[in-house]
């Protein structure tokens, strides 16, 4: 993919533990969830785009971890309206929510 066809953010994750029903696991640099910017009224209409997190001062993103990482979301006029420094968004597996993330850098 050219990286013109992506929008790249800096950003700060935090994911949910087990025990708070995120992942068992931890997930490797490429890993492609399910990021949720809006939440609607109604959850049946919820929206989801596609974005993979990237890093490479570590193998794994456990549970329970806070990490700044990189964000390529690809670019859509859906997703640009989103894209701004502070936006903060849901990580997802299907309706599952892992963690969140929070924009520090365009």
């Amino acid at each position: 993919m050219r990286t013109d066809d992506l929008i790249i953010v800096k950003a700060k994750t935090t994911m949910k533990t087990t025990a708070e029903g995120g992942r068992q696991h931890g997930f490797k640099s490429g890993y492609r969830p399910n990021h949720v910017l809006e939440l609607p009224d109604d959850l049946r209409n919820l929206t989801t785009y596609i974005g993979d997190i990237q890093f490479d001062d570590q193998e794994l993103i456990e549970p329970g971890e806070t990490k700044i990482v990189t964000v390529r979301f690809l670019k859509m006029p859906q997703v640009e309206k989103y894209i701004k420094v502070g936006q903060k968004w849901y990580i997802n597996e299907a309706a599952r929510k892992l963690g969140f993330g929070e924009i520090l850098e365009v």
